[in-house]
């Protein structure tokens, strides 16, 4: 931790095609070794497959795949005397967005076969309808607080 002034996030710029700043930071969540414009590519092409296969708004299934996927509860490990408690902690909002989007991007990235757009497409989809792996990631995370309650009281 920096022991003069503090931090400065930097300020992502909303995205060209529909002016959300949550999908640039999605998009740049999906880069890899720098290319923006493939990571675009993916993006709007998994869109265009969800509005055709879906017939609603992409921007719309993407929020609520977003809301769908956000974990309100995390569990971290504590040491207490010898003994490594995992305890149960509310995740700050950016960090919330943060976990949403690394989720259904790793899942979307394991899931089988296709182009990288059509397993997007299929997780986001899959993700606002409330099924998919990452909707499980978010339950087990839940589950794991929620069996580990007993701890909140060696809270940090």
């Amino acid at each position: 931790m920096p022991r003069r002034a503090r931090i400065q996030k930097r300020v992502i710029l909303p995205d060209p095609i529909y002016g959300s700043v949550g999908l640039a930071k999605f998009v740049n969540c999906i880069m890899l070794a720098g290319k923006k414009s493939i990571a675009e590519k993916i993006v709007y092409d998994s869109f265009e497959k969800i509005r055709r296969s879906s017939r609603k708004e992409p921007l719309d299934v993407f929020d609520q795949a977003i809301r769908n996927v956000t974990p309100i509860l995390e569990v971290k490990p504590k040491r207490v005397g010898g003994a490594t408690y995992q305890v149960p902690v509310e995740i700050r909002h950016d960090r919330r967005q943060a976990l949403a989007r690394r989720w259904i991007i790793r899942y979307a990235r394991g899931r089988g076969g296709k182009s990288m757009s059509e397993k997007l497409a299929g997780e986001l989809m899959d993700a606002a309808n409330g099924v998919g792996a990452s909707i499980k990631r978010k339950e087990d995370t839940h589950k794991m607080a929620e069996s580990n309650k007993a701890f909140t009281h060696f809270r940090y």
